[in-house]
């Protein structure tokens, strides 16, 4: 089990907001389980928030009324015989803060109400939801989660992805319809907010190297590529020749077993040795090093990967990240690995 202090961190590097002022006092707090965790950030983005305004957007409204507001539908006043009474229908676009956000956020935190966060944390939610009065809750099954960010609901962009992990990590229905709390992240949603932890870690610590997560077109010698999958990387390093492919893979175990014998994941590694040669193969004449690593999530199985391989003029490295360590050798770990794949580069300040 990872400690909730770490996937704190996690947060704060996929999410480069949680190192801003406001949100700082809760690196230094405690938690009992992910769920306060969560809790606790949306409480304080909710509050920041509050204090820039609760964002607004054009709710279409369809009414009677007794003056024209917007455009009026003449099929339904009709139908509905609405002119009877001297009023018409009307369809306009109200600015509210009753729009789909806003709305998550309150069903959100009315459905972390019910989990296992502390009776503090809970009254501090129950103040803050007072100024969602005006604002109504909605199905979170229904929820559709590609909302589109701008200007003016950037702030929104957190939230919303909190709102996302409470959501999936803590709804559950029951064979009889009924709603249950599971426990919080998991491992798909662990998978993709391990991923998105070390792209932005090597980001953010290793200015000196690009960290993307580019695609990789295939190299075809007829140039015919139709229905072929995209190959699309989880973290790719680089500084100028030199090239570094990580798969992260975070899974409940690191590797299969058939026959009481311990094996890699074939498809892992079949997919990172592919990745790892169209991109060699992409520098044409060129020199280059294009080495490639799976990077498990260390698991408490007593048989943990720990490979180097020489495949084909490529390395293949298999290794794991110890994520139950304190954060600091974390880094350390992730640091080893540029310090050995790009030696000679100057870190920059």
């Amino acid at each position: 089990m990872i400690p909730i202090q770490n996937v704190y961190y996690m947060l704060s590097y996929a999410f480069q907001v949680l190192n801003e002022q406001g949100y700082k006092n809760i690196a230094t707090e405690k938690f009992n389980n992910t769920a306060e965790l969560m809790a606790a950030i949306l409480a304080k983005g909710i509050a920041i928030q509050i204090k820039r305004g609760l964002g607004k957007e054009y709710i279409p409204q369809t009414e009677a009324m007794s003056s024209l507001k917007g455009k009026l539908d003449i099929t339904e006043s009709i139908k509905t015989q609405t002119m009877l009474k001297k009023q018409m229908i009307c369809s306009y676009d109200e600015f509210s803060v009753n729009g789909m956000m806003n709305r998550i956020i309150k069903s959100t935190v009315e459905l972390l109400l019910k989990s296992d966060i502390s009776k503090q944390r809970k009254k501090e939610l129950r103040k803050l939801m007072v100024y969602w009065g005006d604002v109504e809750t909605v199905d979170l099954y229904s929820v559709n989660w590609n909302m589109r960010f701008d200007r003016n609901n950037q702030t929104y962009r957190l939230l919303i992805s909190i709102c996302y992990l409470v959501v999936k990590g803590l709804l559950q229905t029951n064979s009889d319809g009924t709603t249950k709390l599971m426990d919080f992240l998991d491992e798909q949603r662990m998978c993709r907010l391990y991923e998105k932890f070390i792209l932005e870690y090597y980001r953010k610590e290793h200015p000196e190297i690009i960290a993307n997560a580019s695609q990789i077109p295939w190299q075809l010698d007829d140039g015919i590529g139709s229905m072929l999958p995209v190959m699309q990387t989880d973290i790719m390093l680089s500084y100028q020749e030199k090239i570094l492919i990580i798969d992260a893979k975070y899974y409940g175990n690191t590797t299969q077993t058939r026959f009481g014998t311990h094996t890699l994941h074939s498809g892992n590694l079949y997919q990172i040795f592919t990745y790892v040669k169209n991109r060699s193969y992409q520098f044409g004449e060129e020199d280059n090093t294009v080495s490639g690593m799976l990077l498990y999530a260390k698991t408490e199985e007593e048989i943990q990967p720990d490979n180097v391989y020489q495949m084909h003029g490529s390395q293949i490295s298999v290794k794991t990240l110890d994520l139950n360590l304190p954060f600091v050798e974390i880094a350390a770990q992730m640091d080893r690995i540029v310090e050995s794949h790009f030696t000679g580069v100057i870190k920059a300040d």
